[in-house]
């Protein structure tokens, strides 16, 4: 591959991330070399570490912008402003849409956490935490209206968000299903394990 002397610093940046993610999430953290991700971004070793001290801080930055990226477009979804049960479907319609083509950040955002010293795992899960906080937040204000019927709030959400997670590990493109009716199957499962039962007629339209 070209070196890419001269090339924009940002540009740059963002290619070492992209090609971080790819390598990590194909062969590991510990099985990629910082040498790996330069040959594949095209520089020179020593140049990688002008944008990253180290591959943990590497990683670091990756499953931070996953993060950031996942807050900035829940944000977009305005779900405080719906009652209980249409917030609900759309946190998992959201949840789906946004995750369903990012298998490979997905992936490392779960199997990589591993790998983090103590005190980026603890800022990394903390992020993980708040998100989970978003969905616990719309249960507990459908239990409190009458809405849901279930026990515990923190068991239903985690049991949540492992089905919709599920989607990386058998979604391909150009499948049997399309992602909008992806989107319906598990938006409808998420509101049974909250206590709803509803067909899709009465469920939102995927967008």
């Amino acid at each position: 591959m070209a070196r890419l002397a001269g090339s924009n610093g940002e540009k740059t940046a963002g290619l070492i991330r992209a090609e971080s993610l790819r390598l990590i999430a194909r062969h590991g953290y510990d099985a990629v070399s910082m040498r790996q991700i330069a040959d594949a971004v095209g520089v020179q070793a020593s140049a990688l570490y002008k944008y990253f001290p180290n591959k943990q801080q590497l990683l670091v930055t990756l499953l931070k912008e996953h993060m950031d990226e996942l807050f900035a477009a829940l944000d977009e979804e305005a779900l405080d402003d719906l009652e209980a049960e249409e917030a609900l479907e759309a946190f998992a319609r959201f949840h789906v849409r946004h995750h369903i083509n990012r298998a490979d950040a997905v992936f490392i955002s779960y199997m990589e956490l591993r790998a983090l010293e103590t005190e980026n795992f603890k800022a990394v899960e903390a992020l993980r935490r708040a998100y989970e906080a978003r969905l616990k937040a719309i249960l507990l204000r459908g239990q409190s209206a009458g809405v849901f019927a279930f026990e515990e709030a923190h068991v239903v959400a985690m049991a949540i968000l492992s089905m919709l997670t599920g989607v990386n590990t058998w979604y391909r493109s150009g499948g049997r299903l399309s992602q909008a009716r992806i989107e319906d199957i598990y938006a409808q499962m998420v509101l049974r394990s909250a206590g709803v039962e509803k067909d899709e007629k009465g469920m939102r339209a995927a967008e």
